[in-house]
């Protein structure tokens, strides 16, 4: 009896381990590849051990093969700039763990991110695969700690906790945004100076998680995001940016539109949502849906993402994006809109399909940017990912027939 245990654990390690190292291929489809290859008619990819192996090879080689019998192939969507994972219901406070009255430069809120929200499936319905979760902050213009986050459910999903530094400028209900950027100044003057006396202080001495990410971010190396809308505030990030080395990144950014010769010649990135149309504010007076269309035209690397509230709505993405198509973006654009550029500006895997990228590949039967088209297949890290949703459950709950009442039925 023993020894058909393990015999048989023995078995089922191999075939774990094979089912692992399986390969999968799809074929006849059209596969925008997010990079300068662009679109590919009648192609097909093979994708191997997590990552994609191969494209259009002369033979098509998998233990699985999926005809998309001329369907669409996308990288997987990526998202940015939303609390998913960090609320459940924005009503309810104990649901809210994006900001604290005492966050900081040093707040990473993705220590609170819950992979098993049921918002995180409905957003994979959507066909994103990849988010960039961002901190509401507190107090302070620094909000926090953005991170990237995969979007597969499992309780190791975050894959990066310092992707961006998180900072809230501009319209202020108490005070003057002057005071904001003074505050900005002072923090980065005051760390590049004791960065300048370094060799000073004590070899032993570890700094501080806030001194760490200062650091990274006079180096260039960590992007800040900073939430802005108004035009003149925008051209005084400019020259912050120039003066500290910073990588800027601008989010937001509704009267972008008006400097964005200015903002393509500092090679600053927009992260902005297409379908703002009318100002939510005095610094928001230029909010339009051909925004998109117009950055793009003046050579500016745009980023989309949903407005309001984005952690609930996320499914719309593609949507938002097909509407930037309308108003004037072009296709190929609004694609990498919402996969390659954010892969690109957050240092992320993934968001291109290209031999040796990350395999989160979404299979559509139809125009993904389109209302009717839904997801096909969706793969993250080269593993099929279901696209059921609690909404979907419920649906098939309350539809099935039984004698008992609704609230009953399993």
């Amino acid at each position: 009896m023993k020894t058909f245990n393990l015999s048989t654990l023995a078995f089922a390690l191999v075939a774990s381990s094979s089912a692992f190292a399986s390969s999968i291929a799809i074929t006849n489809a059209t596969i925008h590849t997010a990079t300068d290859s662009g679109v590919l008619q009648n192609a097909s990819l093979v994708i191997t051990d997590g990552k994609i192996s191969a494209i259009n090879p002369s033979e098509v080689k998998a233990d699985t093969v999926i005809d998309a019998q001329g369907g669409i192939v996308t990288p997987g969507l990526i998202s940015s700039m939303n609390q998913l994972g960090l609320v459940e219901v924005g009503a309810v406070g104990g649901s809210r763990d994006a900001g604290d009255d005492k966050a900081g430069i040093d707040f990473d809120p993705s220590t609170a991110y819950n992979p098993r929200s049921s918002l995180v499936a409905y957003a994979r319905k959507g066909g994103i695969t990849q988010d960039l979760i961002a901190p509401t902050g507190g107090e302070t213009i620094f909000a926090g700690l953005a991170a990237a986050v995969e979007l597969t459910g499992a309780f190791d999903s975050v894959v990066g906790s310092q992707k961006a530094l998180v900072v809230e400028m501009g319209e202020k209900d108490k005070g003057s945004r002057a005071m904001s950027y003074k505050t900005l100044v002072d923090k980065l003057e005051s760390h590049k100076q004791k960065l300048a006396k370094k060799d000073d202080k004590k070899k032993d001495e570890t700094p501080s998680t806030e001194e760490q990410v200062l650091t990274k971010v006079l180096a260039g190396k960590l992007p800040v995001v900073v939430e802005v809308q108004r035009a003149a505030d925008i051209l005084q990030l400019l020259k912050i940016k120039a003066q500290y080395n910073l990588n800027l990144v601008l989010s937001g950014a509704n009267d972008a539109v008006l400097v964005a010769d200015e903002i393509a010649k500092a090679n600053v990135p927009v992260i902005f949502s297409a379908m703002d149309n009318l100002p939510g504010n005095f610094d928001a007076m230029h909010a339009n849906l051909a925004n998109a269309g117009k950055l793009e035209k003046a050579g500016v690397k745009v980023m989309l993402t949903v407005a309001g509230d984005a952690s609930h709505n996320m499914y719309q993405l593609r949507f938002d994006a097909g509407n930037a198509v309308s108003y004037g973006m072009s296709y190929d654009g609004a694609i990498k809109a919402v996969t390659a550029n954010v892969a690109d500006v957050f240092g992320l895997t993934g968001g291109k399909i290209a031999v040796g990228q990350k395999a989160d590949v979404v299979l559509w039967n139809g125009d993904p940017l389109e209302l009717s088209s839904h997801v096909v297949k969706m793969f993250i890290n080269g593993e099929e990912i279901s696209t059921q949703s609690r909404h979907d459950k419920l649906r098939d709950r309350y539809m099935k027939k039984s004698d008992m009442p609704a609230g009953y039925t399993k």
